[in-house]
């Protein structure tokens, strides 16, 4: 039973929970207000939560029966072609299936519950593109511009604002600069995964984003945004703490710096490689680019982690103003 447990959750690409956690603690963050009934509060957040970890489960299971080919020609994803196998594809099919119901349900019922039916809309939007961007035919994840696309909708802006708008209707500009910031983080901390991928995506036609620009652009894009998303969340979370009254503790949103500040060191370090290899295209150059681009999911905890942290004083603190 054990075995099939960490089996399902290899597949399940459970690594990921924790990051996804960024949605439902910004969202709540900036949706909460001290004339919240808890009650209420407590309801929106443990539907929210079920439903953003059992949609992003549906996406990486989708993702890695889709990937099963190309993931088999990496050393590093063999683990996981692996358990895919182990586990069985018709069976996790069937539970795909179970999933979706079930993902049905609790959508309809925070819908009821919350008077609002726009988000199962939101939630169908969602998932359509989580599993449209690795399932045929539409593999958007092979179309460039779309791949980027359907990341940030249904990694970012959908779920955040999932939760957003379950917890409250009333629109809050800083929100949205979060929301901005947040996205361009994401696909930031993203770019270093498909330069990990470049090689073996080329190789089998997959046009990702980094595919279509290049190892350098894509290295000089990263530090962009993820640089410029990290300072408009600070930025919005600084605001969000004086409009308070609360600027004391305003502080915590350093720790975004230094987060973004020590990824973004590595991130310099993938475009001297990426520089580097340009000009040689020497395989031991590739190989090092390929093994540091591969920490990558480390970075992409850190960032979500410290996103987490200063939503979750930011939440905290409209309970002590």
């Amino acid at each position: 039973m054990s075995k099939t447990i960490r089996l399902f959750a290899t597949v399940s690409r459970a690594e990921f929970v924790l990051p996804n956690l960024v949605s439902l603690t910004m969202g709540l963050a900036w949706a909460a207000n001290p004339t919240m009934r808890l009650a209420y509060l407590l309801i929106a957040t443990l539907l929210a939560f079920c439903v953003i970890n059992l949609s992003s489960g549906i996406g990486a299971q989708v993702n890695t029966i889709s990937d099963r080919e190309l993931d088999s020609r990496d050393d590093r994803k063999k683990r996981l072609v692996e358990s895919l196998e182990r586990f069985g594809r018709r069976r996790l099919k069937s539970l795909l299936v179970l999933e979706f119901l079930s993902a049905i349900v609790l959508v309809s019922l925070l819908a009821y519950v919350q008077g609002k039916p726009a988000l199962i809309l939101l939630w169908i939007a969602g998932i359509l593109f989580g599993c449209m961007y690795s399932a045929p035919p539409f593999r958007l994840k092979a179309r460039s511009w779309m791949a980027l696309g359907s990341l940030i909708l249904a990694l970012s802006i959908i779920p955040v604002s999932f939760v957003y708008y379950a917890a409250t209707s009333e629109l809050n500009p800083l929100f949205f600069i979060s929301v901005a910031g947040l996205t361009l983080s994401i696909y930031g901390v993203i770019i270093p995964t498909e330069i990990r991928d470049y090689f073996g995506d080329t190789a089998m036609g997959v046009k990702t984003m980094t595919a279509h620009l290049g190892l350098v652009k894509a290295s000089k894009l990263e530090i962009v945004l993820l640089g410029v998303g990290g300072f408009l969340t600070g930025t919005a979370f600084v605001l969000g703490f004086a409009v308070g009254h609360l600027a004391i503790l305003s502080p915590i949103v350093l720790v975004i710096g230094v987060a973004v500040y020590f990824v973004l060191r590595k991130y310099r370090q993938l475009l001297t490689l990426a520089e580097k290899y340009a000009l040689t295209k020497e395989q031991a150059i590739a190989q090092d680019l390929v093994d540091l681009s591969a920490d990558n999911p480390k970075w992409i905890t850190l960032v979500t982690q410290v996103y987490s942290l200063v939503s979750i004083v930011f939440l905290v603190s409209k309970f002590l103003s």
